[in-house]
């Protein structure tokens, strides 16, 4: 199991928090491959913790659908099934659209004039054809949406979703295009208006164009 010796996390999590997102991280990013069996000992020694915060990291990964428990065998990393991404986005959009809705009425002129400033970042880079950078941005961008619509429920349960997202995107499900670019406007125009409605359905169809989008391609390599 090779595990990077450079790397860095926060100074301010606890041991299991640290050992958590380091190895969510590895997963999502493919340094720990699909299938590729997990061994507390030498993932403890990596992150220069014991091994209970590594088992209790991998436990809570085991919940979120990242590992595969075999308490007695084995634990690895789960299969990416780039199809998944027709039941983790409808799930997601319908929160997206739920946090655009409710920050309608509360966000400032100042997020937007933020938002729309990381929106040219995000066409900027798609543009370039710099996905990762892309893809971080759009996560920014929603990220302050669901901020200001301040409601920790649907911000912890989208960081969760999130995440498959990432994973998939670096499985090549998940195709960032310059519609995304005039769909964040069309929604930042809509918070101007205070329209609430429109503010949700556009983000809405922002998070399920992707699956338009994914099986098209699908169809074209076929």
């Amino acid at each position: 199991m090779p595990i990077p010796k450079n790397f860095s996390t926060p100074n301010r999590l606890s041991a299991k928090e640290r050992a958590f997102k380091q190895i969510q991280e590895w997963i999502i990013d493919g340094t720990l491959q699909p299938e590729e069996k997990l061994n507390d000992a030498e993932l403890a020694q990596a992150l220069g913790v014991s091994r209970t915060p590594i088992r209790e990291a991998l436990q809570l990964l085991n919940v979120q659908g990242f590992v595969e428990m075999h308490p007695g065998v084995s634990t690895q990393v789960t299969v990416v099934n780039k199809e998944d991404i027709s039941k983790i986005l409808p799930p997601l959009a319908v929160l997206q659209a739920l946090a655009a809705e409710l920050a309608t009425p509360v966000i400032e002129q100042q997020t937007i004039d933020s938002l729309r400033r990381i929106n040219t970042d995000f066409a900027q880079a798609v543009g370039e054809g710099n996905y990762y950078s892309a893809l971080k941005l759009d996560e920014q961008f929603h990220k302050v949406i669901v901020d200001v619509a301040h409601n920790p429920y649907i911000s912890n349960t989208i960081s969760m979703l999130q995440a498959h997202v990432r994973r998939l995107f670096f499985h090549k499900s998940i195709i960032l295009t310059s519609a995304s670019v005039k769909e964040h406007e069309a929604m930042l125009q809509a918070f101007e208006c205070k329209d609430k409605e429109t503010a949700s359905s556009i983000a809405r169809n922002n998070w399920l164009r992707p699956i338009e989008v994914y099986y098209s391609n699908l169809k074209e390599n076929q």
